[in-house]
């Protein structure tokens, strides 16, 4: 059995001049939350779950897995809005080239208003999608019935 001739393997400065070549329109820079601005943003979502739960009449006690729940989602909603936030402030390599046209204060509020939108979205989508608010509620709900036949049970 014989092997088809195989091309040579492109060296890493051809490979870095074909990507270079294209970079205008495939490198980009992205902005990224990070340090103790993640924590904040995870610590609203908490918060926020925390009365939306409250509002229902759902404590910690209600249910064993319901303060991991609530992490877990902080977590998520926070990584949407990390994601949203890369996705929509990316940079083009002529972008940061050219960075001196957009005064520091206009993108400032520009981040701001996205950082707030996607929190808004977030917040939105947890509490209106089948796997957020009404799964919580839901699965309480079962646990404390299911509990109070137990005990009535007993």
């Amino acid at each position: 059995m014989t092997t088809p001739p195989q091309s040579p393997v492109a060296s890493a400065a051809d490979t870095a001049t074909r990507i270079l070549a294209v970079a205008d329109r495939d490198v980009t820079f992205i902005l990224r939350v990070v340090g103790e601005s993640q924590q904040t943003l995870v610590e609203h979502f908490q918060s926020f779950i925390e009365e939306s739960l409250n509002a229902c009449g759902i404590g910690y006690g209600d249910h064993p897995l319901l303060r991991p729940f609530v992490d877990t989602h902080a977590r998520e909603l926070a990584e949407f809005v990390h994601n949203g936030i890369a996705l929509r402030h990316r940079f083009g390599l002529r972008d940061c080239e050219a960075a001196n046209i957009m005064p520091p204060d206009l993108r400032r509020v520009d981040l701001w208003d996205d950082l707030r939108s996607l929190i808004e979205q977030a917040e939105a989508h947890f509490a209106a999608s089948p796997q957020g608010l009404p799964a919580i509620l839901a699965e309480v709900t079962a646990f404390q019935e299911s509990r109070r036949k137990d005990d009535a049970d007993a």
